[in-house]
């Protein structure tokens, strides 16, 4: 690299990576029926997540204002609660509320995480911005509205994962929550192209949360609240971006100083498209199993053997197995193969080899599951040392193809008199694009079951009503939507 004059003062042109995620939230309309109906789905179903995440306590505790006391009336509701609140810390609730359960939709490429993340941010927002509009009889924004900014938060992250990894540099992936939600709040504050601008180059300057609480021996409850994080954080940017705040047009790429040099190994981002509605179009639900997505298959897998390892071990117990062989994509390997003692539900949810164990042994995979009463039972772990992890190429290569975005497994269960299962091999779950058709049903079972737990019946009714009617959902002004959810 040549010389850099680190001491000049001129301000440099914005880093074109901001200015083009600024042009995409501005100037880019949505066309595509199947990313709007797609959208829909998503956010049903990230509220059933939400709705779910209430059985919790871990995760109850940590709604509601950031003191005591600091609520804020006509602010933004969160759902299944009677908290109303500044759209900062509504942002966090209600991110915290989706990603609990780790069972919203997911998104798998050099990086990986789960664009419906941004909801917090975007229905914290919409909901402020609904009830503030209605009190001065301004225009309130609608269900459609929401899911047209959804789908620009979900390509943004989408496609910073496409080619960017960095879980490589020990960053977590909320680091692109909070980049999306930064640039659509910007926008829905009001903002343009420059003010988005502003609040995305405070995002990366934020730099990035270490992934130390999504791996052994660490692995750890932060997982579940950091999305919420980030939407908060990308909250407070936006707020201030349109309160005039300056920006740092060359937050990336500036020498020494910059995201590029200190966090990112000198490297340049890279994009295998441009932003459109691609990731929307090819989200991947987790609508079968509670479980980190790289395992879905293998859980799948694991539940079509349950029948034949369940005989053995009635027939003669855990002596009957010889040994478990899995396989699974590079990315599987690299974070959920996990052997020792599991500390607490975060730890188990993020293990291959425990995932699989339950419905090998139990016929079923529930957040539950992941609780200290099931991991008692100490077939769990006796199954887990009997199981070998390897890598398949061919899972890893359908794994990053653009035309397919498999994420396959396959499992194998050999005894001791020299028998064996077959071996069952699934390169995409229920949850895929390519079984959407198939998938949508157990969706929305999903999400009728966990609004039942939580709401009035005749609400549930009316909402299941507007689901069968999409042209009224989404002309539906989102007060009138959030109304739906929020508890008296």
């Amino acid at each position: 690299m040549g010389h850099v004059d680190l001491r000049s003062a001129v301000r440099p042109a914005p880093d074109q990576p901001m200015v083009d995620v600024a042009d995409y939230v501005v100037d880019y309309t949505i066309d595509s029926k199947e990313a709007y109906d797609t959208a829909r789905f998503m956010l049903l179903d990230s509220l059933a997540c939400a709705a779910m995440a209430m059985g919790h306590a871990q995760c109850v505790k940590h709604l509601g204002p950031l003191v005591e006391g600091a609520d804020m009336k006509g602010g933004a509701r969160i759902p299944f609660t009677a908290h109303e609140l500044d759209p900062a810390q509504a942002a966090y609730n209600i991110g915290v509320q989706i990603r609990w359960l780790d069972f919203n939709d997911t998104w798998l490429a050099a990086e990986w995480g789960h664009p419906s993340d941004n909801l917090g941010a975007i229905l914290a927002i919409a909901d402020y911005l609904g009830r503030k509009a209605e009190m001065q009889g301004g225009a309130v924004l609608t269900v459609k509205d929401v899911l047209g900014y959804a789908i620009k938060a979900h390509e943004i992250q989408g496609c910073y994962a496409l080619r960017n990894s960095f879980n490589r540099v020990g960053l977590d992936h909320v680091i692109l929550v909070r980049l999306a939600s930064t640039a659509v709040s910007t926008r829905m504050l009001g903002g343009g192209k420059d003010e988005i601008i502003t609040a995305v180059s405070h995002s990366w300057i934020d730099n990035g949360v270490l992934r130390t609480y999504r791996h052994a021996p660490n692995t750890g409850p932060r997982k579940s609240w950091a999305a919420g994080d980030a939407c908060r954080r990308a909250v407070t940017h936006a707020l201030s971006a349109v309160k005039g705040e300056v920006g740092y047009p060359s937050a990336l790429t500036a020498p020494v100083w910059g995201f590029y040099d200190t966090a990112f190994r000198g490297q340049r981002f890279e994009f295998e498209r441009p932003f459109g509605s691609y990731v929307m179009e090819n989200i991947l639900f987790k609508i079968s199993f509670p479980a980190e997505f790289h395992a879905q298959t293998a859980v799948e897998c694991a539940m079509s053997l349950h029948a034949q390892v369940r005989a053995r071990l009635d027939e003669g117990g855990l002596e009957q197995i010889e040994r478990i062989e899995l396989e699974t994509q590079e990315a599987g390997l690299r974070i959920i193969d996990k052997t020792g003692p599991l500390a607490n539900y975060a730890d188990r949810d993020h293990c291959l080899q425990y995932m699989v164990a339950v419905p090998l042994i139990f016929g079923r995979l529930t957040a539950a599951d992941y609780d200290d009463a099931t991991a008692a039972d100490p077939r769990i772990d006796a199954l887990r040392d009997k199981m070998v992890v390897k890598e398949n190429p061919r899972f890893t290569r359908d794994y990053y193809d653009p035309g397919k975005r498999y994420i396959g497994n396959s499992v194998q269960v050999f005894f001791r008199d020299g028998t064996a299962t077959e071996r069952v091999s699934i390169d995409y779950p229920l949850g895929h694009r390519r079984r959407r058709a198939e998938g949508v049903p157990v969706l929305m079972a999903k999400f009728e079951a966990a609004i039942r737990a939580r709401l009035p019946a005749a609400d549930v009714d009316k909402l299941l009503a507007l689901t069968a009617r999409p042209e009224r959902l989404e002309a539906m002004s989102v007060t009138e939507f959030m109304g739906f959810f929020a508890l008296a």
